[in-house]
């Protein structure tokens, strides 16, 4: 029996019209007679003609008009599969496997096989994985073939909705879903765009750290020579690249050069660093440089804003560095000088009165360090309440977890008659009293997320900040003051300079003055790191204002479960690629075993051949890195790479979702990284 065309829809209410209008007018004749029998007969008549020839056509011609149509659609699908097998841009068709089904002729050109052949999108793109195929999501990669840069666009097609496929891939296709592939050339326009981008003006700004004290290390008939030649340094950098460059004060450049020229000066970690520490006419001390550079802003100005911001991060890292700000995304380079300590205390003094009229215009300050406050944080917030008290101003100072290394120091306050009760407060009630009159000090940290009471920084609309660590991409942006010296040993060094100048007559009780002499102590591990003649200078300060040697020394000496732990870190140690020694502390009835870990980390110094050491600690389902180096490894650099930071000698950071087991790999890799890239002096 032969298949018979299925007439459906549309089409098959148009080929019964006529016979709807027939009862129509068998009907319309009807009513008709009823009213005029003459009227009805001449009308039934021409009925009867047309009910004849819409039964004729509807009989007789609709198998003709069904073959034209089908003719007409097979005509319609031939051009349709021509097209698609002749259209200029690949495309082509694949199970949901990824294997091709059928391929058109620019398709099969470019890929240099078989339009039948049936190979796997898996090999021929190893962007396209089986996780893409799952998810049956549309996507659009990017990949290279032939040395030719495409994009690749995945559709999925459901087959139930393009029945008219199988005329292009043959009745045998029972897939549920298809997969479309477009391959789009976007090698030209990659080519352009990179182009566009090498043209984009990159502004920068240079300055020379330590200009002063490099000039007066050098006699004075020599000092103008010393400047040409770094001049002469400058200016030879940036002319090879096609820049420009204009001096703005006797030690500060700007400068401005092509975006293409970036890739390779940071390729050369930014070489003009160590070369113009060459320059040597008899000064004893090498010229160090800062570099800002600003990128890919919307605007020149906001290249040149993205460089001054640049720059200030570079100097609040301690300088000899460079930093480029990159749209959001900021890099350092650098950073390998210790930093070098002013001599002058002119802006101890501007800050120490900038801070006074800030708090005169207050009426409550509310001090906050950092999470797990140590004894240096402790100090200077000790420091910062003695200012405020001698001001006539009411204020208290945050902390939320009171580690061992405070908890001797905090004992002599709590409870004592001379102090308020309220001295002390958690970052809850503290946050209660919070109001348009409050101001926030932040010491001894300058990074938000690890503050004491991070939501404090919301609420409180006047801030300061006072610190020693140098800073990293994440800061206190809302900050009134920020007074950020990484060459200052402590907080409480920079507490105790401000104590000095910031009004006359203030008095330091001594236990306040334990309190800053010991975080001096502990940061400085006995005066032995990071130490400066300021760093004595505010230790003479304190102990004339009554801090006492002997009884800092008693309140913080170790327990004998600390001590074992610290021991046994010690013990535990490994050592990694000759210099390097790794070890974890454990941290089973230790009140604060990352105070321990720290402590073993600096022991782990005193073993001869050591040139940095990585103590790692578990507490409270986080793992804290403490590093330590004498002066061969910058520290620092190593904990960024982990998201901490610190200074060169002195660094941490704060592992989350980590066994202890990866944390120590992940140590291992930065360590690799840094001897391969030369970043670990």
């Amino acid at each position: 029996m032969k298949d018979k065309v299925r007439v459906k829809g549309l089409l098959s209410i148009y080929l019964q019209w006529p016979l709807i209008l027939s009862v129509l007018l068998i009907i319309a004749t009807m009513v008709i007679g009823a009213l005029n029998l003459k009227a009805a007969a001449v009308l039934s008549a021409f009925t009867f003609v047309y009910v004849m020839i819409a039964l004729w056509i509807y009989l007789y011609q609709r198998k003709n008009v069904l073959a034209g149509l089908v003719e007409f659609s097979s005509e319609y699908a031939w051009i349709q599969k021509k097209l698609l097998s002749e259209m200029i841009q690949p495309y082509a068709i694949a199970d949901d496997k990824g294997r091709l089904l059928w391929m058109n002729g620019s398709f099969s050109e470019l890929l240099g096989v078989d339009h039948r052949s049936r190979k796997s999108l898996l090999t021929l793109f190893p962007e396209i994985t089986k996780e893409i195929l799952e998810k049956k999501e549309e996507v659009s990669i990017h990949t290279e073939y032939e040395m030719r840069n495409y994009r690749l666009d995945l559709k999925w097609v459901a087959l139930k909705d393009a029945s008219s496929l199988e005329i292009t891939l043959g009745a045998g296709v029972t897939e549920e879903y298809l997969l479309s592939i477009y391959l789009a050339d976007e090698t030209e326009v990659l080519h352009y765009k990179t182009e566009i981008d090498n043209q984009k003006m990159v502004a920068g700004l240079i300055y020379l750290d330590n200009y002063d004290e490099a000039l007066e290390s050098v006699e004075e008939v020599r000092r103008s020579l010393l400047t040409a030649l770094i001049d002469r340094k400058i200016n030879k950098h940036i002319s090879a690249m096609n820049g420009i460059v204009k001096k703005l004060e006797k030690d500060k450049y700007f400068f401005a050069i092509k975006q293409q020229y970036v890739a390779t000066i940071k390729e050369e970690r930014f070489a003009i660093l160590e070369d113009v520490k060459t320059v040597n006419i008899g000064n004893d001390m090498s010229v160090t440089l800062s570099i800002g550079m600003g990128m890919n802003g919307e605007t020149y100005s906001q290249n040149y804003e993205f460089a001054r911001t640049s720059i200030d991060m570079a100097l609040g890292r301690g300088g000899d560095q460079a930093v480029v700000k990159d749209g959001q995304k900021i890099q350092y380079f650098g950073g390998k000088a210790q930093q070098m300590e002013k001599s002058t205390r002119v802006k101890a003094r501007v800050k120490a009165h900038a801070l006074r009229e800030l708090m005169e215009n207050k009426d409550r300050l509310l001090i906050m360090g950092h999470k797990l406050a140590d004894i240096d944080s402790f100090g200077a917030a000790l420091g910062i309440y003695r200012i405020a008290t001698s001001l006539n101003k009411r204020a208290h100072i945050v902390i939320n977890d009171v580690t061992t290394s405070i908890r001797p120091m905090m004992d002599r306050f709590v409870g004592n008659p001379d102090y308020p009760e309220d001295l002390f407060l958690n970052g809850t009630k503290a946050a209660e009293l919070v109001d348009a009159s409050t101001m926030l000090v932040v010491v001894d940290v300058n990074r938000p997320s690890i503050t004491d009471t991070p939501a404090l920084l919301k609420m409180v609309k006047s801030i300061v900040v006072l610190d020693h660590h140098r800073q990293s991409s994440e800061i206190i942006d809302n900050a009134v003051l920020s007074y950020v010296e990484p060459y200052a040993s402590s907080a409480c060094e920079m507490v105790a300079e401000v104590l000095q100048y910031i009004a006359d007559g203030i008095r330091i009780r001594p236990a306040e003055a334990d309190a800053m002499y010991a975080g001096i102590v502990i940061d400085t591990t006995n005066f032995t790191n990071q130490t400066g003649v300021r760093t004595f200078e505010a230790a003479a300060f304190l102990r004339r204002s009554g801090a006492d040697v002997t009884r800092v020394r008693k309140l913080f000496r170790d327990n004998m479960a600390e001590y074992q732990a610290k021991a046994n870190a010690v013990r535990m140690a490994e050592v990694y690629r000759n210099d390097f020694a790794i070890s974890t502390c454990p941290a089973e009835g230790i009140a604060s075993p990352t105070i321990v870990g720290a402590q073993a980390a600096n022991d782990l110094l005193e073993i001869n051949g050591i040139k940095a050491s990585v103590v790692l600690t578990e507490y409270n389902h986080v793992i804290y890195a403490s590093a330590r180096s004498i002066d061969e490894v910058n520290v620092q650099v190593m904990m960024e790479h982990l998201g901490g930071g610190g200074h060169r000698a002195v660094a941490g950071a704060q592992l989350e979702g980590v066994s202890m087991e990866q944390a120590k790999d992940m140590v291992k890799k930065v360590i690799d990284e840094m001897l391969e890239k030369g970043e670990v002096s």
